[in-house]
C-alpha cells in the first residue's frame, strides 16, 4: 500500500478529510522549500503537493508563474526538487509528498531514471498537468512500476467517458479542478462542485480531492463538506510572494494560515462523524 492510500483510507475510517497543500519547490529560494515543507505539515497538512517550477508553466494564473520565476532564477531544477524531498524525509517520513508540474522536465531526464530517483528520495505521487489520459499509457505503467501513485486532474468540462478513462489509469486520488481556468482564479461555486463530484463517484472508488478556488477557512470549510480532500494552493503562494524578501518569517505564516484551513475543515467534519 502506497502511503497516500494509506493516509487518505486512515483519515476516511477516522471521518475526517485531508488537507493538501501546494507550494512551488524554490520559492522564494531554495534552501527554504524544505523548512516550509515541515511547516505546513506542522500546520495540518495531510499530503504536500510540490510544484516543480517551470518556464511556461501553461496551467497555473500569475500567482504561481510568478512563484516558477522566482524559483528558477534561483536555478531550482526537478533534480533539486527531488532532492528537496530526500532532505524533508530525514525528518518526516510519514507524510505522502506529490511532485506536481509538467512533462517537458521529466523527459529531458528520462521517464525511468526520474521515476526511479523520486522513488528512491521519497516521493509517492507524481501529477503531470499537461499529460492527457491519453497519453497515460505511455506513462502511467513506469511510474507504477517505481511505486508511484499516478495522479489526474478532473474539469467541469470533463465527459463521463473521460472520467471513465481516467479513473482506469488513476491511482492514489483524483485531483478535480473545481473552476474553468487557471490557478487563482474566479469564485467557488460549491453546489456545481458538489454535482460534478457526484458523477465522478458513479465512476470510480478513488478519493476526490478539489482544488482552485480555495482561498481560505470559509472555502476550505465547503470544500471539506462535499470532498475527501481540499487543495490549497495560490493562498499560500501569495503569502510567500508577500514575505519573499523576510522568508525567516514565512515557516509560521504559513503554518498558521493552513491550522486556520485545518481547523475549519475539522469543524466540518467531526460534526458529521459524530452523526452518523
Amino acid at each position: 500500500m502506497t502511503r497516500i492510500k494509506a493516509v487518505l483510507q486512515a483519515l476516511k475510517a477516522n471521518g475526517r478529510k485531508a488537507l493538501i497543500p501546494y507550494i512551488t519547490a524554490g520559492d522564494p529560494h531554495p534552501d527554504h522549500t524544505v523548512g516550509l515543507m515541515h511547516a505546513l505539515v506542522k500546520g495540518g497538512a495531510d499530503v504536500l503537493e510540490l510544484g516543480v517550477p517551470f518556464s511556461d508553466p501553461m496551467a497555473d494564473g500569475p500567482t504561481i508563474q510568478l512563484a516558477c520565476e522566482r524559483a528558477l532564477l534561483h536555478g531550482t531544477s526537478l533534480w533539486n526538487v527531488v532532492e528537496m524531498v530526500a532532505e524533508f524525509r530525514k525528518r518526516d517520513t510519514t507524510t505522502p509528498v506529490v511532485l506536481m508540474g509538467y512533462l517537458n522536465p521529466i523527459e529531458a531526464r528520462g521517464l525511468d531514471a526520474f521515476a526511479a530517483y523520486a522513488k528512491a528520495a521519497g516521493v509517492d505521487g507524481v501529477l503531470i498537468v499537461d499529460v492527457a489520459v491519453e497519453e497515460a499509457p505511455e506513462i502511467a505503467p513506469c511510474l507504477r512500476a517505481h511505486g508511484l501513485d499516478c495522479i489526474f486532474l478532473l474539469a467541469p468540462t470533463s465527459s463521463a467517458e473521460r472520467i471513465a478513462a481516467i479513473a482506469h489509469e488513476a491511482s492514489g486520488y483524483l485531483y478535480y479542478v473545481s473552476l474553468k481556468g487557471v490557478t487563482g482564479a474566479a469564485t467557488l461555486d460549491v453546489g456545481s462542485v458538489a454535482a460534478k463530484l457526484d458523477e465522478i463517484r458513479a465512476q470510480t472508488d478513488l478519493p476526490i480531492a478539489v482544488g482552485f478556488g480555495i482561498r481560505d477557512a470559509a472555502s476550505a470549510a465547503a470544500v471539506a463538506r462535499i470532498a475527501d480532500g481540499v487543495v490549497v494552493g495560490s493562498a499560500l503562494v501569495s503569502q510567500i510572494e508577500k514575505h519573499q524578501n523576510e522568508a525567516q518569517k514565512l515557516p509560521e505564516l504559513l503554518r498558521a494560515q493552513l491550522a486556520e484551513m485545518r481547523a475549519a475543515i475539522d469543524d466540518v467534519a467531526v460534526p458529521e462523524r459524530l452523526a452518523s
